[in-house]
């Protein structure tokens, strides 16, 4: 069973958006400007940066696209060009193929079969 561990919210204000997190909700925000991304840490992380509560997970922020419009989430996969293969024998559809994150891993982003975007993501193995 593949489990959810990160969550992506779009943004039109990076400013704004982050303002509202933060105040409303008291989320740590940390830019990535090469990544044109904001990892928004929503629970406290180990020296792994991983969350050290079982089941929390934290997210991201990014400008939102034509493709990405509403907030996402992604599924922890073992090898993204076989579940990108599992997703359109499913029926569902690839939007965006295979591509690195940094030095962190993987993701690709799906459709799935009622036009929900999602990425599935593989870590680099440590």
């Amino acid at each position: 069973m593949n489990k959810v561990v990160h969550f992506e919210i779009p943004m039109d204000d990076a400013a704004r958006a982050k303002a509202f997190y933060q105040t409303a909700f008291g989320w740590e925000m940390t830019d990535y400007p090469e990544l044109n991304y904001t990892i928004a840490a929503t629970t406290p992380l180990d020296d792994k940066r991983m969350p050290k509560e079982p089941g929390a997970i934290n997210g991201g922020m990014a400008k939102r696209s034509e493709t990405f419009t509403v907030p996402s989430f992604s599924i922890l996969v073992d090898d993204v060009d076989a579940a990108s293969e599992k997703v359109k024998a499913a029926g569902g559809t690839i939007v965006k193929e295979k591509m690195s994150v940094g030095d962190m891993g993987f993701m690709a982003y799906f459709k799935d079969t009622e036009g929900n975007l999602l990425s599935l993501w593989q870590p680099t193995k440590m």
